[in-house]
């Protein structure tokens, strides 16, 4: 697929969080291996308790608060330029996450759940 091989970006202000080398396209979601940055450690904790909140009886308003902080603190940046709207996981050395365009409708969930 034409994402494989890509880097991807994530940044917590203008430190690097780290970098997402595309291994896998299954649309709609990208995942890669994951190469932590600096920045990475001051949210570290943060993917970590987002995705525990995903597993088992899910309290999916406890899990919007926590990706709500990750949502503020990171930015997405693809090669073509940043990335407005996402839903990233990141866990040891792979991410995956899926993209809009377009912002999310508040009202609605992401498009393809978490």
């Amino acid at each position: 697929m034409g994402f494989v091989g890509e880097v991807w970006q994530v940044h917590k202000g203008e430190e690097s969080v780290g970098e997402i080398l595309i291994d896998d396209a299954d649309f709609p979601w990208l995942s890669g291996k994951f190469t932590a940055g600096p920045a990475f450690e001051a949210v570290r904790e943060l993917f970590a308790r987002e995705l525990a909140l995903t597993q088992g009886d899910a309290d999916w308003q406890r899990w919007e608060e926590a990706y709500g902080e990750i949502s503020r603190q990171v930015t997405l940046t693809s090669p073509d330029g940043p990335v407005p709207e996402f839903l990233l996981h990141i866990e040891g050395e792979r991410a995956w996450f899926r993209w809009s365009d377009e912002p999310f409708d508040e009202d609605e969930e992401p498009p393809g759940g978490v």
